[in-house]
C-alpha cells in the first residue's frame, strides 16, 4: 500500500478496453516532459478525472479559470491517460509516486506507459532537437523503428527516471521513454516540439506546434521558477551514491 491517495473527480468505466495508454509528464531536463504532456493534454481536450496527492508534498495549488486544481493531476480520453505533475518529484517520495502510478495502470489496465523526458545536450542546436527511445518491451521497440526513433544506446540513468524504469520493469508493464535533447538547465520549448513530434507519430495523432513556436520566449519565462525548483530536485539526486559510470541521462 502507498501513500499516494486517488481522489476521484469522476468514476471511471467499470468496463476497461485494453491497450490503454498512459502518457506520464513530470519536470526534469529543459521540462520536456511537462511542456510536452501538458500540450497533447490540451491539444486533444483530455478531461481531468483524479489527482494525486502525498503527505510529504509541499503544500501547493493552482487556480485555473476560477477553479482550483492540485499539482499532480489526471486525465483521461478514450483508451488514452495522462498524468502530469507541475512540480518536480523529490528523490524522497520518488518511489511512492511511481508504485502508485504503477498500481494505478495495473487497475486501469495500462498496457503500456509513455515517458518524454529530456537529455543534456547543451551544445546542440534545439531546432534540430533529437529523441531516442529506451523501451523495456520488444513491442515498443518495434514501434520506435516503425517511428523513426533512435535506440538510446548506452549511458546512466539516475533519480526519478531510474525509479521509473526499475518499478514499471518489476510490476511487467511496458514503458517507453522517449529522451529528447535539450538544454538541462533552463526550460526548453523549442526542443520540446520535437519530443511532441515523435509522441505525436507514435500515438498516431495530428499536432500542430504554431503556437508553441509563437510563444516559446514566454514560456521560458513563465516556466523559470519550476526549472529552479526541478535543478534543486536534480542536485538532490546527484548526492545518491556514485556510479562508476558518469550519469549522462537524467
Amino acid at each position: 500500500m502507498t501513500k499516494h491517495k486517488y481522489n476521484q473527480l469522476k468514476k471511471t468505466s467499470k468496463n476497461q478496453q485494453n491497450g490503454n495508454i498512459l502518457l506520464l509528464g513530470f519536470p526534469g531536463n529543459g521540462l520536456i516532459g511537462t511542456f510536452t504532456i501538458s500540450y497533447l493534454i490540451s491539444h486533444l481536450k483530455m478531461r481531468p478525472i483524479g489527482e494525486i496527492n502525498h503527505p510529504e508534498l509541499p503544500p501547493t495549488l493552482f487556480v485555473e479559470n476560477g477553479e482550483i486544481i492540485g499539482p499532480i493531476r489526471i486525465y483521461k480520453k478514450d483508451n488514452l491517460y495522462a498524468i502530469i505533475s507541475d512540480i518536480p518529484i523529490y528523490p524522497e517520495i520518488a518511489y511512492d509516486f511511481v508504485a502508485s502510478i504503477a498500481e494505478y495502470c495495473k487497475k486501469q489496465k495500462i498496457s503500456k506507459v509513455i515517458v518524454p523526458s529530456g537529455v543534456n545536450a547543451q551544445d546542440t542546436d534545439r531546432k534540430d532537437a533529437k529523441t531516442y527511445g529506451l523501451a523495456t518491451d520488444e513491442s515498443l521497440e518495434k514501434i520506435m523503428y516503425e517511428n523513426d526513433i533512435a535506440k538510446f544506446i548506452a549511458g546512466t540513468i539516475i533519480g526519478t527516471d531510474a525509479t521509473i524504469i526499475t518499478t514499471f520493469r518489476n510490476y511487467k508493464i511496458p514503458l517507453l521513454i522517449l529522451y529528447t535533447s535539450c538544454h538541462p538547465f533552463f526550460p526548453d520549448p523549442q526542443a520540446s516540439i520535437g519530443a511532441i513530434t515523435s509522441l505525436a507519430r507514435v500515438l498516431k495523432v495530428q499536432v500542430d506546434t504554431t503556437q508553441i513556436q509563437k510563444r516559446i520566449d514566454y514560456l521560458r519565462i513563465q516556466h523559470r521558477n519550476l526549472m529552479q525548483e526541478t535543478i534543486e530536485a536534480l542536485q538532490q539526486q546527484e548526492k545518491q551514491p556514485p556510479t562508476k559510470v558518469p550519469p549522462i541521462y537524467r
